[in-house]
């Protein structure tokens, strides 16, 4: 886990990179599309409604150097997931780090070198879609969910997923019959696929199997007690049989 502790500190570096919020990015042409470009490899960016100019287009704004995007999507709790682009000198990576207003961080997927991920399953992931009150950032569900599949990878999504995703891309304007692009959205990212999930009921967590995931230790178990109490009501209906 030592490379984990080592992207957690990393974030610190933002605070000196060229980071720029990235919330007007979700309603520009193209954005889903190039988002989820690896996900949807050799896809045409058609299945999303959208022309490869504007895919292309917005790829280059994502992997702009000189203002790296920045997404967050609040969680209850004070808790949020933050998206980072990180746009260095050879290539372009992404990051997501689960936050807390008062600290520490804690990484669940990157596509740099190291290969982190997958983070959440998918009922953590359906978890997350409803927004709290007052929230400030990525508030729509729909864009939540689409934003947030990079990092999940679960062998073992039930076959609601499909037509939550199928509904998610329609709102964000890919055309009816857009099943095969979900079907492909919900293999996993390519740096680690679908893994095996198992709910560990003493430590009231989701564990995975992968090889390169972060959660192959429970999620949260680095917070301070009363800080991994609101996190675990925050995912209360991430629990089996909740």
């Amino acid at each position: 886990m030592r490379q984990n502790r080592g992207m957690v500190m990393a974030r610190h570096w933002y605070s000196s990179a060229p980071v720029a919020d990235g919330l007007s990015l979700l309603d520009e042409p193209g954005f889903w599309a190039a988002h989820l470009v690896d996900l949807a490899e050799d896809v045409p960016p058609e299945a999303f409604g959208v022309d490869a100019a504007d895919a292309g287009a917005m790829l280059e704004r994502l992997q702009d150097k000189s203002a790296w995007p920045m997404f967050t999507v609040p969680l209850e709790g004070g808790f949020a997931i933050v998206v980072h682009y990180n746009s260095g000198e050879e290539y372009t990576s992404t990051d997501y780090f689960l936050v807390h207003r008062n600290g520490p961080d804690a990484v669940l997927a990157s596509t740099d070198q190291d290969r982190i991920g997958p983070g959440l399953c998918w009922p953590e992931l359906a978890a997350m879609l409803p927004v709290p009150d007052g929230a400030v950032g990525v508030t729509d569900p729909h864009a939540r969910l689409l934003l947030l599949l990079p990092v999940l990878g679960d062998a073992a999504t039930p076959d609601e997923a499909m037509d939550v995703v199928v509904e998610a891309l329609i709102a964000q304007g890919a055309p009816e019959g857009c099943e095969p692009l979900a079907q492909r959205l919900l293999e996993g990212h390519p740096m680690w696929g679908a893994q095996p999930w198992s709910f560990d009921a003493d430590e009231r967590s989701w564990i995975c199997n992968g090889q390169h995931s972060p959660r192959q230790t429970p999620l949260g178990d680095h917070l301070p007690p009363r800080r991994r109490a609101a996190l675990e009501v925050c995912l209360s209906s991430a629990e089996p049989d909740a």
